[in-house]
C-alpha cells in the first residue's frame, strides 16, 4: 500500500481510533469493580457518620456490617416488603437502591419502595433514612438517624453535595452543620413536622429547627425542602414499624 495516499492515512487513523476505543472499553471493564467498591465504601461512610461513627477506610465495611443489623425496603403504607440480613447487608437491593430517582418518581405520584438501614449502636436501635434533593448548583443528599424508641428523635445526620459553593452552601457537609440536628424531632404531638432550616436568628414555632448556612440561603432552603420531601414517605413506617 502506498503510504503517501490519503486512503492509507484514513485507514491508519480509523484503526488507531478503533484500537483506542477497545483499550478504553477494556480498561473501564477492568476498573468497574474497584470503582463500585469505592462507591459502596463512600456510601457506608456517610451512613456511619450519621450514626456518629468515623472508622478508618480499611475498617468501614466491617464496621458497617457490625452496626447495620438489617436493610429494609418499605412501601408507601409503611409496610416492610423485603428484609436483608447477614451476608446480604451492604449488597442488597435496599443498599443499592437509587433513592434520588425514587424520590423524583414519588414527587410525580408514583409508588416506590424505599430503603431503611436498621442499626444497633451502644444498645440503641436507630433507623437511618436516606435524603435526596437539590441545592443551588447541583444535587444534595444525606442520611439521618432516627431513634426507634420514639420514632422521632434525631440521633445524628450527615449531608453531601455535588457542587455547592465552597465556604458557603458547601458548609452543609461539615460536622458543624450536621451536629445541630442531634436531639431534634421530626414529630410533634404525634404529627409529622420534619425539621426546618432557617436563617440565623429566626425561629419556627410549630416544629424543631436548625440554623442555615450564612451566605448559603438557597442551599439551606434546599436542605429544608429535602428533609420535608424525603422524610414524609417514611411517616407511616415510623408510626407502625416502631410499634411492632
Amino acid at each position: 500500500m502506498n503510504r503517501d495516499k490519503n486512503s492509507y492515512v484514513l485507514i491508519y487513523a480509523a484503526v488507531m481510533v478503533i484500537l483506542a476505543a477497545v483499550l478504553l472499553a477494556g480498561a473501564a471493564i477492568v476498573l468497574r469493580p474497584a470503582q463500585q467498591e469505592n462507591a459502596n465504601i463512600d456510601k457506608m461512610q456517610q451512613i456511619l457518620r450519621a450514626l456518629g461513627q468515623s472508622p478508618d477506610k480499611s475498617a468501614v465495611i466491617s464496621t458497617y456490617k457490625d452496626l447495620i443489623k438489617k436493610e429494609l425496603l418499605v412501601n408507601e403504607e409503611g409496610q416492610v416488603v423485603k428484609t436483608f440480613e447477614g451476608e446480604e447487608v451492604g449488597k442488597s437491593d435496599a443498599f443499592n437502591a437509587n433513592t434520588e430517582l425514587s424520590y423524583k418518581l414519588i414527587a410525580k405520584g408514583e409508588k416506590q419502595d424505599l430503603p431503611v438501614y436498621v442499626a444497633e449502636v451502644n444498645g440503641k436501635t436507630l433507623y437511618v433514612l436516606p435524603l435526596n434533593g437539590a441545592g443551588l448548583w447541583n444535587k444534595i443528599w444525606g442520611y439521618i438517624a432516627i431513634d426507634a424508641a420514639d420514632h422521632s428523635t434525631v440521633d445524628g445526620a450527615d449531608f453531601g453535595n455535588a457542587g455547592e459553593t465552597p465556604g458557603l452552601g458547601a458548609e452543609i457537609s461539615t460536622p458543624h452543620f450536621s451536629a445541630q440536628f442531634k436531639g431534634k424531632h421530626i414529630f410533634r404531638e404525634g404529627a409529622f413536622t420534619s425539621i426546618a432550616v432557617v436563617k440565623n436568628g429566626q425561629k419556627v414555632e410549630d416544629k424543631d429547627y436548625v440554623d442555615g448556612i450564612s451566605g448559603g440561603t438557597l442551599t439551606s432552603n434546599g436542605v429544608n425542602d429535602m428533609l420535608a420531601a424525603s422524610l414524609k414517605p417514611f411517616q407511616k413506617f415510623l408510626e407502625t414499624y416502631n410499634a411492632q
